[in-house]
């Protein structure tokens, strides 16, 4: 499959699903998370504060005019990523698909960063389950779709500086662990 085979609009929806239904499972703000430098709530903030970004983006300002309008988060992470989540989903359900967006790497189009952004959320929700003992057990059509931007990039995912080295798995490993494994992460207890 390729990523024109999927609606991202509605993929960008589940997978803020899924990430909200794992910030409902938190019990210990400060507990730990696969990636050690973060703790629960660095995770969470990382990901709310990608969310800040998006109708300031998609709306074709610059980096810097966008810096400049986001807020300072407040303490209730949770209630902060319902009020950036939806109005994420809002920005990106009115939004072209092929208007330009400016980030900090490129120029690309809506659907570009909407792949980006779907991809982050969704692996970024498995983290958060494993951190808080949730189920770990993503979407399948996310995962296939996710595959579908990261596969590609496999060999570059690494010197991106993003991710770590990738986890070595069977080729007939499930996708959900072959996607998390080329971001570097492993879903073996």
């Amino acid at each position: 499959m390729t990523t024109t085979d999927f609606d991202w609009v509605q993929l960008q929806h589940r997978a803020h699903q899924e990430f909200a239904a794992r910030i409902a499972a938190i019990e210990d703000w400060d507990g730990p998370t696969p990636d050690t430098a973060w703790s629960v709530r660095d995770l969470v903030a990382h990901v709310v504060e990608e969310q800040q970004w998006v109708p300031h983006l998609l709306a074709g300002r610059s980096l810097e005019q966008a810096r400049s309008s986001i807020d300072r988060l407040r303490d209730d992470l949770a209630g902060e990523w319902a009020l950036y989540s939806l109005a994420a989903t809002s920005a990106w359900q009115s939004t072209p698909r092929d208007a330009r967006v400016q980030l900090s790497y490129d120029t690309v189009t809506v659907d570009e960063y909407l792949r980006e952004q779907v991809a982050d959320v969704t692996i970024h929700a498995w983290d958060l389950a494993r951190a808080v003992g949730a189920d770990e057990t993503l979407d399948d059509e996310l995962v296939r779709a996710v595959w579908s931007v990261f596969e590609p990039q496999k060999d570059t995912l690494e010197a991106s500086g993003l991710f770590a080295s990738p986890v070595p798995v069977g080729d007939d490993a499930p996708l959900q662990s072959r996607l998390l494994a080329i971001t570097g992460r492993d879903d073996r207890r």
